[in-house]
């Protein structure tokens, strides 16, 4: 006895197989479309490199529209004060002259408030989508770290200028990505 196969359903069949990787496509974005997106989101900020870096180093920016990565580019930056803020504590501790830890201490005061309040409270706007608000606060970080780097001067040099380099250039990426939002 020889089975057979109807042809309504091998056109059955084809017509499932061939629309599967369509429903597929359109359900879960394709990697290079998100890549795309943060690529072309990062070109309209300052620091493209960094930009691109931070946000391919967190797996949720592949799923993540403007809106997300912007998000996401706001929790790294808190996580990198966060870790300044530690540094400097630990500086502090080690501090071998009276003017680096007076100076130390001063940027512990200004990155202190970021973490505690300023960053948080922007995170929440943006989530809630007050952009001018999160913009404000993460913009008020970049002000934080360059006014922290100022207070080195003269016989004391920076050990923190590494860390408030990274700190002013993320905030400037996620300024610049809330600026489009902004912009719609």
């Amino acid at each position: 006895m020889r089975n057979s196969i109807a042809p309504a359903s091998i056109f059955l069949m084809l017509l499932l197989l061939l629309h599967v990787p369509l429903i597929q496509c359109s359900i879960f974005p394709l990697d290079d479309e998100s890549d795309n997106l943060i690529e072309h989101t990062c070109k309209k900020t300052t620091h493209y490199d960094l930009c691109l870096s931070s946000l391919q180093s967190n797996p949720q920016s592949s799923t993540a529209d403007v809106k997300g990565l912007a998000q996401i580019m706001a929790d790294i930056l808190l996580a990198n004060v966060t870790d300044a803020l530690n540094y400097i504590e630990g500086l502090i501790k080690q501090a071998p002259e009276p003017e680096l830890e007076r100076s130390l201490t001063y940027c512990a005061e200004l990155y202190i408030p970021v973490v505690k309040y300023t960053l948080p409270q922007a995170i929440d706007a943006l989530a809630k989508g007050h952009y001018r608000f999160a913009n404000y606060g993460i913009s008020d970080v970049a002000k934080e770290a360059n006014t922290c780097e100022k207070k080195f001067s003269g016989s004391i040099q920076s050990p923190l200028t590494d860390w408030n380099n990274l700190v002013q250039g993320l905030s400037d990426v996620a300024v610049d990505i809330v600026n489009i939002l902004l912009k719609g």
